[in-house]
């Protein structure tokens, strides 16, 4: 059983993808992930470090002084995968007393399964759709329970790396929503930005193609963070 919250790392940065793209916050990076994406860029977090534990205030303080003490008051937890059972318990006391400190709470959320008490304490969940290059699926009935039950609380997004990805995207898109002209939540697509690779402009490009042929159902939002700073910066 694990007895304190495993911390990759806890830092300020604005926000690189999806819809809050371009927003300051305070991330908060769990260790240990059980999921095993294959185009994964953050390996690093996989592994259940006991050696990396720290107690519910210890935390606290530290997203109290990476926000210039509690100047900025958003807070996105990650990982990892904040959500693996083995998780839960205490990032439902983190969210608990962020709230009670009057944070804006997003998780990050594999699509792999749908937290109902972490859910519904947070303001917001980004939830993956996994494509075939992840080597890892999300059950569409997931998606159907959040449209279900956390109505313009969530968005999806999907790594996008190839055709296969997108199509397989745009079946379960068509599959999902409620009429031929809407869909009740922001669903982002992410061209693939893989570590050591310059910046992927033929791939970008085609997903912006792909999506206009297709209608243009989703956002197509990059990763501005790797722009900037290039693929293998962390904390940024």
């Amino acid at each position: 059983m694990i007895t304190k919250h495993l911390i990759n790392s806890i830092y300020r940065a604005t926000e690189g993808e999806g819809v809050f793209l371009g927003r300051a916050q305070i991330f908060v990076r769990y260790q240990g992930c059980a999921i095993g994406c294959l185009n994964c860029d953050s390996k690093d977090t996989w592994d259940f470090s006991e050696d990396m534990g720290q107690s519910l205030e210890m935390v606290m303080e530290a997203v109290h002084k990476e926000g210039f003490n509690g100047a900025i008051k958003n807070v996105s937890i990650t990982g990892g995968d904040p959500l693996h059972p083995s998780h839960v318990p205490h990032v439902r006391a983190l969210v608990k007393l962020l709230k009670e400190k009057k944070y804006y709470v997003n998780i990050e959320a594999a699509g792999t399964r749908v937290v109902d008490e972490i859910f519904d304490l947070v303001d917001y969940v980004s939830f993956d759709f996994k494509t075939p290059s992840t080597g890892v699926r999300t059950p569409l009935k997931n998606i159907a329970k959040m449209i279900a039950q956390y109505p313009g609380k969530f968005q999806v997004k999907a790594v996008i790396s190839d055709r296969a990805d997108f199509v397989t995207t745009l079946e379960a898109f068509k599959m999902l929503r409620a009429d031929e002209d809407s869909m009740p939540f922001p669903w982002v697509l992410t061209p693939c930005f893989n570590n050591h690779e310059e910046f992927p402009l033929e791939r970008f490009s085609q997903v912006l193609t792909w999506n206009e042929e297709a209608g243009g159902f989703f956002r197509v939002i990059g990763q501005q963070h790797k722009w900037i700073f290039g693929p293998d910066q962390k904390q940024v």
